[in-house]
């Protein structure tokens, strides 16, 4: 009998972790887990390894369980400052993300901090500074790139013009 294999090349030990992130409750799986293999002989390094933590993190895991028992597999409130974007906004932020910045009224072509603060104080009455909104493009997935500034082509005209303006002596062909 041929052995059980996983032919799909998008599932990878990667892509799972990325998605046990997303998934509520997914950490809490992998604890369990993880004092599962414990249990079964399994050394703290190579389950650290195969869940792609640090040593550290699977060891106090298994002191909290000796110290605690079961109960210290669920996920306690962390102290700290909610976030500013709550998970409707942040969807909703990421959906925008995706889109170009003109079709929402703004003047831009592209996402940077400064459209993302404008963005936020209009459509949804949230200020935040310009680092924490580059913060959350790169948590969303988004990467920065540098803004492109493009001069428009001057007429002939405008140049004359400007250049009237501009001079206090006369031109030649002006006397």
């Amino acid at each position: 009998m041929k052995a059980l294999e996983v032919t799909n090349k998008s599932v990878t030990r990667e892509a799972l972790l990325k998605m046990a992130e997303k998934v509520p409750g997914a950490w809490i799986g992998l604890r369990i887990a993880a004092i599962l293999l414990f249990l079964e002989g399994w050394k703290s390094t190579n389950i650290a390894r195969l869940f792609g933590l640090t040593r550290w993190s699977v060891v106090k895991w298994i002191q909290r369980i000796n110290a605690q028992g079961v109960d210290a597999m669920k996920e306690v409130p962390r102290p700290g400052r909610p976030p500013r974007l709550g998970t409707e906004i942040q969807q909703v932020l990421e959906e925008v993300l995706q889109k170009n910045p003109r079709s929402l009224g703004l003047k831009r072509n592209r996402w940077d901090g400064i459209v993302v603060v404008e963005y936020l104080e209009r459509v949804h009455g949230l200020h935040v500074k310009v680092r924490q909104a580059q913060r959350w493009i790169r948590r969303l997935g988004f990467s920065l790139r540098q803004p492109i500034y493009r001069y428009v082509q001057a007429t002939e005209e405008g140049v004359k013009e400007f250049r009237q303006t501009l001079k206090k002596t006369p031109q030649p062909s002006e006397k």
